[in-house]
């Protein structure tokens, strides 16, 4: 069995390209415990803050089963998003926050050393988005390579389609970004540029939310 503890402090939390604290500072953690079967349950819990609610917190439960097929790594779970102490009471006008999704992820490894090269693919499916915009699925993809002196550089690009956009506030989107991490020690520490191809009027109410920006972390794994 294996447990890997994540603390992570962010300028941002970005959750497929949105901002989920409107461009503030993130305090983050994870946990993640793994059987020798392959089977694994972990957390996570991050600020949030989202303009109209009060929800100040998510905290996400997740477990699935990981294993490596032909050279292949592959992850199935599940992932359930919650907001401890948001409340959208009764004529309010405010839907469910919480939400599930089915989650695959997929990693093959094309290049090894000295410059290990790996290609990335993930697929998400909730029956019931966020704010009870049913059906949504979301696909990305991306390339990580190993460079010198600890460093990797990394690029993803994905996108999110939503049942019901108008409820959700804006429209089906993609989004993408290109990052850079160096490792030291147990740290890990990570610039990126971060996008989407939403425009501020079909942002969420024309939130600056949505917009291209520059984001730094830094994590230490224990």
């Amino acid at each position: 069995m294996t447990i890997g503890i994540t603390p992570t402090i962010s300028s941002d939390y970005l959750f497929r390209g949105v901002s989920q604290t409107r461009d503030r500072p993130a305090v983050q953690g994870s946990i993640d415990i793994q059987h020798t079967t392959g089977f694994y349950v972990g957390a996570f819990i991050s600020n949030v803050a989202f303009l109209g609610t009060n929800a100040r917190q998510e905290v996400d439960a997740m477990a699935g089963w990981r294993t490596t097929i032909a050279g292949v790594s592959i992850d199935l779970g599940g992932i359930a998003y919650t907001y401890p102490g948001y409340s959208n009471p009764a004529g309010s006008g405010l839907y469910d926050l919480q939400y599930f999704e089915l989650a695959v992820k997929a990693s093959y490894e094309v290049s090894s050393a000295p410059m290990p090269i790996k290609v990335l693919a993930a697929f998400n499916y909730s029956p019931n988005y966020q704010l009870e915009t049913g059906n949504s699925f979301y696909v990305e993809g991306g390339l990580e390579i190993g460079l010198p002196h600890d460093l990797t550089l990394a690029g993803r690009a994905g996108y999110q389609w939503i049942q019901n956009n108008t409820r959700w506030g804006a429209p089906d989107f993609a989004n993408w970004n290109v990052t850079l991490s160096y490792k030291f020690s147990d740290f890990v520490f990570t610039a990126g540029y971060y996008d989407t191809n939403l425009s501020r009027s079909g942002c969420f109410g024309a939130q600056k939310i949505c917009d291209a920006r520059a984001m730094i972390s830094l994590s230490r794994t224990f």
